[in-house]
């Protein structure tokens, strides 16, 4: 059966926000880390995405929860 678009679009608002982190290097590898290993929330997985180094060598990333397949 197919979802709508409805549906999906609700699926997707009911997602906690996204979140993002500026750590140094060692500290943003172990917080992703942390994020990966965890337990899914409620039907959401954790995904850390947009990994990039500013300037200054810290770490910006930002986490979020993505629907769980069903």
């Amino acid at each position: 059966m197919f979802a709508r678009p409805q549906d999906l679009a609700d699926r997707m608002s009911a997602a906690p926000p996204p979140k993002t982190f500026t750590l140094p290097v060692d500290a943003a590898r172990l917080k992703a880390r942390e994020i990966l290993k965890g337990l899914p929330e409620a039907g959401y997985l954790p995904v850390v995405e947009n990994w990039r180094q500013l300037p200054d060598g810290q770490i910006e990333f930002t986490m979020r929860h993505l629907p769980a397949a069903e």
